[in-house]
């Protein structure tokens, strides 16, 4: 089994910084892509920021250049640096992953339970 756990959410100023952190544990045999996805209150989940293990990344419109995402292959985590926070960044952060898991190696997905983020004065 394959386990997310995110962390490093909280309460931010709007134009405020957060990073969060999200490690990859368990029976791995390798982690294809890893990324974010938030939900917002009300709203459909939408994935905010894809990493594949050679490092090229993708964004969706609405963070791209306030937010980086990074990884650490070997500590098997992710990162997402959020920078110039809104208030419509409000939502639950979930870590999400691609892992090669068995023998024969087969891809799975899996995501984690989340971290909230508030952007509020």
């Amino acid at each position: 089994q394959v386990q997310l756990v995110e962390s490093g959410g909280g309460l931010v100023q709007p134009g405020g910084s957060l990073r969060l952190s999200c490690r990859a544990s368990g029976s791995i045999g390798s982690i294809n892509t890893m990324g974010w996805s938030r939900q917002a209150p009300g709203k459909q989940r939408e994935l905010v920021a894809v990493i594949i293990k050679g490092g090229r990344t993708n964004y969706a419109d609405s963070v791209q250049g306030r937010f980086t995402i990074s990884r650490d292959n070997a500590k098997n985590t992710v990162y997402l640096q959020m920078n110039s926070l809104k208030p419509e960044d409000t939502a639950v952060y979930y870590c999400n992953a691609n892992v090669m898991i068995g023998w024969p190696l087969r891809p799975m997905n899996y995501s984690g339970k989340g971290t909230l983020v508030t952007v509020s004065s």
